[in-house]
């Protein structure tokens, strides 16, 4: 679930950087992406650390 909006939010960053969009835009895409990242880090805890 997580990973999924995860891999969507990659790719409308991906999509907005291609097309030229505005900075903000872009700027705004790969902050929601850092969050997402960051709740699927903090949600895994140890389970990445093995």
């Amino acid at each position: 679930m997580l990973d999924d909006k995860i891999r969507e939010a990659r790719e409308r960053l991906n999509e907005s950087i291609i097309t030229g969009r505005d900075y903000e835009e872009i700027y705004k895409l790969s902050v929601e992406l850092d969050e997402l990242i960051t709740e699927y880090y903090i949600g895994n805890g140890n389970k990445t650390e093995k």
